[in-house]
């Protein structure tokens, strides 16, 4: 298997993204506040404002973890960032407390904060985000969609190819994308059967 190209996928601690943002971003710091500016003609970015250490996180141009989309012209909007730019998202590695017994679970405890980057024109990442879409949003009309997209795979393949000094768990490794239909007997989604998830892979 050949080693994960940093084009198609990148993590960066926080605090590092801060202070040498890569190119497409700039950061303002305002206090001990930060507010982050991107180019949203390359970039999607789908990340909640969050509190650091450092203080709190702004990403100006973000479209949030849940991307709420009303209407075809949304979807489609939406639909076609995904296909051909780059998703940044913010992750935990969670460090796992050692078990006093085999039978009892480990804790978890809350690590370090992490900015993923994928990108999403490579084609291989684009074959499986448009078979993806395609299986999970199979119409947009008179239906309602909640689909996650899982990136805890391709997570762990990067972790084995860059050791951390414990193997962490990752955890908010995931954005969702929200598509609410105005039909008045939309059954499936009232059931929670229109609920998916599809995961995507980086090697």
């Amino acid at each position: 298997m050949s080693p994960l190209s940093p084009r198609r996928m990148t993590v960066t601690e926080v605090g590092e993204f801060l202070r040498g943002p890569p190119a497409g971003f700039s950061v303002e710091t305002i206090g001990s506040d930060h507010r982050v500016h991107s180019d949203d003609d390359t970039n999607l970015v789908l990340i909640d404002d969050f509190q650091s250490c450092s203080g709190k996180i702004t990403f100006q141009n973000s479209l949030g973890r849940k991307v709420k989309m009303r209407n075809l012209w949304e979807y489609s909007r939406v639909r076609q960032s995904l296909l051909t730019k780059r998703i940044y998202l913010l992750v935990t590695a969670c460090d796992q407390t050692p078990s006093v017994t085999k039978k009892k679970p480990r804790d978890l405890r809350a690590g370090m904060q992490y900015v993923v980057s994928i990108d999403s024109s490579d084609p291989f990442l684009k074959w499986q985000m448009e078979r993806g879409l395609d299986r999970t949003i199979s119409s947009v009309a008179g239906e309602s969609y909640w689909v996650d997209i899982d990136i805890v795979e391709a997570l762990e393949t990067w972790t084995a190819e860059h050791p951390m000094r414990t193997e962490p768990v990752w955890r908010d490794a995931s954005f969702t994308l929200r598509y609410e239909s105005d039909a008045l007997f939309d059954f499936p989604h009232w059931f929670g059967f229109s609920k998916r998830t599809f995961m995507l892979r980086v090697t």
